[in-house]
């Protein structure tokens, strides 16, 4: 009786140990992965801004700083919530930070992941742009958002939400002159060509992010984002690429 009592509690320490064990272990790999999933996306990203000439210096001086209008969902970041699972997203991926809101009275936790280069994607166009996120998404959840892409650096603070947008058919259009009056120096970055459907002149269309590490959209837009500062007037320039809108 006494070997059998010995057995047992052996068998459950032993037990106790394996789970403690994978427990830990899963841990390891899951800041592993995300370690890793860093050092790859980001280790090579180099954009050289190089000084400018003086006419090109002049010629700045003489145009409006623009405005760069910046989608959240599936153009910077892509997200997930409690309970929802989405088969674009690989299981056990390591979000990049977790929220937590609190949704008619009931908390939810949104699993966020950034779109790849993101942050230096931000820093550089910040150089050059005013920027503004516009999201159709709530409010306590889009500013929960853009607080940790801004990261405490002062380069979001205009911010506009559901509430700024116009309901039309089901969908959300986002109605640029709430951002500024002159569309001539607006540009709007969004993965959703109906949300600028009012405005498709100040558009730069860019394909939804769900998950692909090895996505360089936000990379390849940067010497196009670069050459648009020195326009008088954005939507001489973006209105010739209205087919790609359809593309994505």
């Amino acid at each position: 009786m006494v070997d059998m009592l010995k057995t047992r509690q052996c068998l459950l320490g032993v037990r106790t140990f394996l789970g403690v064990t994978s427990r830990l272990w899963s841990f390891f790999l899951y800041i592993l992965r995300k370690h890793i999933r860093t050092i790859i996306q980001y280790q090579t990203v180099r954009y050289d801004i190089l000084p400018l000439s003086p006419i090109s210096r002049n010629r700045l001086n003489t145009v409006k700083r623009k405005i760069l209008v910046l989608d959240l969902d599936e153009t910077l970041i892509h997200s997930h919530h409690d309970g929802v699972l989405r088969p674009t997203v690989r299981p056990g991926t390591p979000p990049d930070f977790i929220l937590k809101v609190v949704i008619d009275k009931h908390p939810v936790r949104f699993f966020v992941h950034k779109r790849p280069h993101v942050d230096f994607f931000l820093e550089v166009v910040s150089q050059w742009y005013e920027l503004v996120v516009f999201t159709a998404s709530m409010e306590i959840y889009g500013s929960a958002v853009a607080d940790k892409l801004d990261n405490n650096k002062g380069i979001l603070k205009r911010r506009y939400y559901r509430q700024h947008c116009t309901l039309d058919s089901g969908s959300y259009i986002k109605d640029l002159s709430v951002v500024h009056d002159d569309l001539s120096s607006v540009v709007i970055l969004d993965n959703s060509p109906g949300a600028y459907r009012s405005h498709p002149d100040n558009a730069i269309p860019i394909k939804s992010w769900f998950s692909d590490p090895s996505d360089t959209a936000l990379l390849n837009l940067l010497p196009m984002l670069d050459a648009l500062r020195f326009t008088a007037d954005v939507r001489s320039v973006l209105s010739r690429n209205l087919h790609q809108h359809r593309l994505w």
